[in-house]
């Protein structure tokens, strides 16, 4: 009989997910569902409510949490509830620390036999070497096989200190840049590292570096100073973020590179908030190549993913079951799929303002060649913060105003945002200057000169790009979607940004259809039932 092990995590980025023998066939997180980014919330009461074999799991998984009482305080009667399920199914609980579930879930998606795992994020409750809970933002860990070995634990409270680099660019994100830092519109970080290819990072460079080579997030910054320079000069706020990119890398590649010396790993994963800055998780080829010789991102590094980091550490670690083999990667298609009458209802419900085509993917692709944007959805959500194909916005790279349209018409967000490159993995070699997997959108690296002028859109202002590499075993209808655009153009990418319009990726049709009607995509594709919306009143 297969066993099940449910992980949940009731902090911000509020999630479940769900393993099976130890493969993940649920991922769920509630601001899919509520609409809103990185809320607090029972994710027991949010399990039991979206999946219906929940009185069939064994294992219950979950992190530290005694900063806020822990959930058998705050939720204690859908506690009680899954303490009595696991019971009457001879389980139990399992709690993981909050680094070590990141650890976890980065080096057991993986396929590495071994490797070094560094987390970064803004702070996390884990136990340092003398047993003591401490906030830890930094820590190191050594996989092997179905175990891991705790190698360092940095934290501001603890003996072996560290800066809080997520923390402090949680800090700069507000109060710098007047940007949202979490609930309910989510971490703004991201729109950080875009202004920082723009910018000059030397005139500001020494403070942030000296300030990250401090050993408390509470010393003195001069945040004041640096928010009336940003609002008084659009330049300089670019130069101030290249400043603190700038001054982030090379804290983190001197912290890898120690540890990366000390044990001789040539292998390395990384996961926390941290590693979603894809430009510095780019830059570890850069740093460690003769070192190293493949470098892991995991595909859910922020804490959504400690649901399915405590639930394979205690399938793997705990309960000594083998490792998992993937095939090519851990798949990130991991939410519900919905019956395709639930699509054809909300059609139906909607019929007063659109008309439904039935065409094909060649159809669909014609569109893109013709500067059209077309929204598609299909399959189970993707887990993560990146659309990989199945709540996609997709258009033509090739077009240098492609960009400037996406980004006013549809994601209404800063002009300088980019927008990602989905690849055929074949032809990754072809187009950049190194050929490496990213199926997550992990990494943003060089493009080939010679190819930059190809794809415009998808070019950002220092020349790279955070592509995520596409497989046919990965993603079938997505990789074919592709090629026959290749076949086409003979360009192997398309653009890719996720179905949203500054709030969490769409989940049900009916948030698809809301943020169709909402933006002005051209086209909204279902393409598992080869429809195709477009509003009444659109031109032909």
């Amino acid at each position: 009989m297969s066993e099940l092990i449910a992980g949940f995590h009731s902090g911000h980025d509020c999630s479940f997910g769900i393993l099976k023998d130890g493969v993940p066939i649920v991922h769920a997180e509630l601001e899919r569902y509520l609409r809103l980014k990185e809320p607090i919330g029972d994710s027991l009461e949010f399990l039991f409510e979206k999946y219906a074999d929940a009185d069939d799991i064994k294992y219950f998984s979950t992190g530290i949490d005694l900063w806020h009482g822990g959930p058998h305080s705050r939720f204690p009667e859908t506690w009680n509830r899954a303490l009595e399920i696991s019971q009457a199914n001879d389980g139990g609980f399992c709690i993981v620390g909050h680094h070590q579930s990141h650890a976890a879930n980065a080096f057991f998606s993986s396929n590495l036999n071994e490797a070094l795992i560094v987390t970064i994020d803004g702070g996390g409750e884990e136990l340092d070497d003398d047993g003591r809970v401490v906030n830890a933002n930094f820590t190191v860990w050594m996989g092997r096989e179905n175990k891991l070995e705790r190698i360092a634990v940095l934290s501001e409270d603890g003996i072996n200190r560290s800066t809080n680099i997520g923390g402090f660019w949680t800090q700069c994100t507000k109060q710098i840049f007047g940007l949202s830092g979490g609930y309910p519109k989510g971490h703004q970080a991201g729109s950080v590292m875009a202004m920082a290819a723009i910018g000059n990072y030397k005139k500001y460079y020494d403070d942030f570096h000296r300030h990250l080579n401090e050993f408390n997030l509470n010393s003195h910054f001069n945040y004041k100073k640096y928010r009336a320079l940003a609002d008084g000069s659009e330049e300089e706020s670019y130069n101030i973020a290249a400043a603190l990119q700038r001054a982030t890398e090379f804290r983190l590649r001197d912290l890898i590179g120690y540890y990366l010396k000390e044990t001789g790993a040539k292998k390395l994963c990384i996961s926390g908030g941290v590693s979603l800055n894809c430009v510095f998780a780019g830059k570890l080829y850069d740093w460690f190549g003769e070192e190293i010789d493949e470098v892991y991102a995991d595909p859910i590094p922020y804490d959504a993913g400690l649901t399915l980091g405590s639930a394979r550490y205690l399938w793997h670690h705990v309960l000594d079951n083998p490792r998992i083999r993937w095939k090519d990667n851990s798949s990130s298609y991991l939410g519900f799929e919905y019956p395709q009458t639930l699509i054809t209802d909300t059609l139906k419900a909607f019929e007063d303002k659109i008309e439904c085509l039935k065409v094909d993917d060649d159809f669909v692709v014609d569109l893109l060649i013709n500067k059209k944007i077309v929204s598609v959805y299909g399959g189970g959500s993707e887990s993560g913060r990146r659309a990989l194909g199945n709540r996609s916005i997709l258009a033509d790279p090739r077009h240098a105003d492609t960009k400037d349209i996406v980004n006013e018409r549809v994601k209404h967000r800063q002009w300088y945002r980019p927008f990602a490159p989905s690849i055929l993995r074949e032809h990754v070699g072809d187009w950049f200057e190194k050929d490496i997997d990213s199926p997550y959108m992990s990494f943003a690296i060089s493009f080939k000169k010679e190819k930059q002028k190809k794809v415009p859109a998808v070019v950002h202002f220092d020349g790279t790009a955070r592509l995520q590499t596409v497989t046919k075993n990965d993603n079938e209808w997505y990789y074919n979607f592709i090629n026959n655009f290749y076949q086409k153009t003979g360009v192997p990418i398309v653009l890719n940004t996720s179905f949203n319009d500054r709030e969490p990726i769409v989940e049900f049709p009916e948030h698809a259809m809301n943020c169709f009607l909402g933006t002005e995509i051209d086209y909204l594709y279902f393409y598992e039932l080869g429809i195709l919306v477009r509003r009444k009143d659109a031109k032909p």
